[in-house]
């Protein structure tokens, strides 16, 4: 997922991988020197952004080099890697890791990233919403890097030819994709629904845009069992049911919806900023068709799961100020603006939002910057990636009719509360 990496993709994750452990002169994981190369490390650049950035950092700090090492695109196989690594008992190869948002709880609670000093980064210069993804326990464990928030795509040409605004609620997007798509030869409307994580990212969106939640803020208490949450995946139920949601939508991740969008062949798609700026690209069936709004709710504009990543040192990193010192550097105006020109990925720079010739450019910034402040974070779990599985399973299972919505939300309260009990 690009953005439930980045995000989502969705959902970016990126390490900072040490040049050569031969190179290290000596010094031990954890202590010693505090500056010298480095090891990055991301899942799946798509964009071949990164490698310029790093390269400017390498010309300015040679003896801080960082190499580059990108894990699959995956955001669970990405976690895993990660994870494989961080319990090397050797020390492992990666200093700099940019984690998902939500991963920041796990690694911070299993020891696995150092916690940061506050005044050494401008967090004051951030959007707020992001702060709160790099902190674990009061403290902070990471920076933020980018950020992410759901859009809702639609076709703008279609909509106008039907004199229709974009949909602002669950039930306007059902009267358009049952109706308006099939007039165009269009299917209605798709997400992430495949049982990964950007099905866990689909379902808390819906549940969150109904009032409802999935644990309280501390992640210790299961607060699933709602008829909010009844209603937020009976939302997506009902669409795949009723069929518009295209059945092909329950095996699709960013990459496969995009593409459905793109080809021109669906009228509204629900995925992070980046799908935005892919269909209006040359070479796209949809380039100058292509609108953006906040993801419908019930009664209103929803709510989007905040996506993004954060950049957090190893715990046993080799040279943790020049860690430190990498970060600073992706994290200034400077580069994050790059991030945004060259990478397409959301900044968390808020200065960016309301710069008037990256607005012309990305015309999406400011519906973009209110979804942002209005996002809430996935469920904060130090077991987070036990409670995201079990979301995806039960979900998918209501989705393709194995059970209905209400049976789900139980079953997920129960299985959830087993997670939180560490069973």
């Amino acid at each position: 997922m690009r953005g439930a990496r980045a995000a989502g993709r969705g959902l970016l994750v990126l390490i900072v991988l040490l040049a050569a452990h031969a190179s290290a002169g000596g010094v031990t994981r954890g202590g010693g020197a505090g500056r010298g190369p480095l090891t990055l490390a991301t899942a799946g650049d798509l964009t071949g952004y990164l490698g310029p950035l790093l390269a400017g950092w390498n010309r300015k700090h040679p003896g801080e080099k960082v190499t580059l090492v990108e894990l699959p695109d995956s955001a669970d196989e990405t976690r895993a890697q990660m994870e494989t690594d961080l319990r090397d008992g050797d020390g492992g190869r990666f200093d700099v890791l940019n984690i998902d948002v939500n991963w920041t709880s796990q690694f911070a609670a299993a020891g696995w990233i150092r916690p940061l000093s506050r005044t050494r980064f401008p967090l004051d210069t951030f959007l707020p919403p992001v702060v709160d993804t790099a902190t674990y326990d009061g403290r902070l464990y990471a920076v933020p890097y980018v950020t992410n928030a759901g859009l809702l795509l639609y076709r703008k040409d279609v909509l106008a030819r039907e004199g229709l605004p974009a949909p602002t609620t669950w039930a306007e997007l059902e009267r358009d994709a049952e109706t308006v798509a099939p007039k165009y030869g269009l299917d209605g409307y798709a997400g992430q629904l495949m049982p990964y994580e950007g099905l866990t990212v689909n379902a808390v969106e819906a549940v969150y845009s109904a009032g409802g939640s999935i644990l309280d803020d501390d992640g210790a208490r299961v607060t699933v069992d709602s008829p909010a949450a009844r209603e937020g995946i009976g939302f997506l139920a009902r669409g795949v049911r009723e069929g518009w949601i295209p059945r092909e939508a329950l095996t699709y991740t960013e990459e496969e919806s995009r593409h459905a969008f793109e080809d021109g062949g669906l009228l509204f798609l629900r995925n992070w900023p980046y799908a935005y700026v892919a269909a209006e690209s040359a070479g796209s069936a949809v380039a100058g068709k292509v609108g953006a709004v906040r993801l419908p709710g019930p009664d209103g504009p929803g709510t989007s799961v905040l996506g993004g990543s954060d950049l957090a040192v190893a715990a046993r990193a080799r040279h943790p100020d020049s860690a430190q010192r990498l970060i600073a550097y992706l994290t200034s105006e400077p580069v994050q603006r790059q991030v945004l020109t060259s990478g397409a990925l959301p900044p968390v720079r808020a200065a960016l939002y309301e710069d008037p010739a990256l607005v012309r450019r990305f015309p999406y910034l400011p519906v973009l910057r209110a979804a942002v402040l209005t996002a809430a974070p996935r469920p904060k779990s130090p077991r987070y990636d036990q409670v995201s599985l079990v979301v995806q399973a039960i979900v998918h299972d209501c989705l393709t009719g194995r059970q209905s919505p209400d049976a789900a939300v139980r079953r997920l309260a129960a299985e959830l509360a087993a997670v939180a009990k560490g069973q």
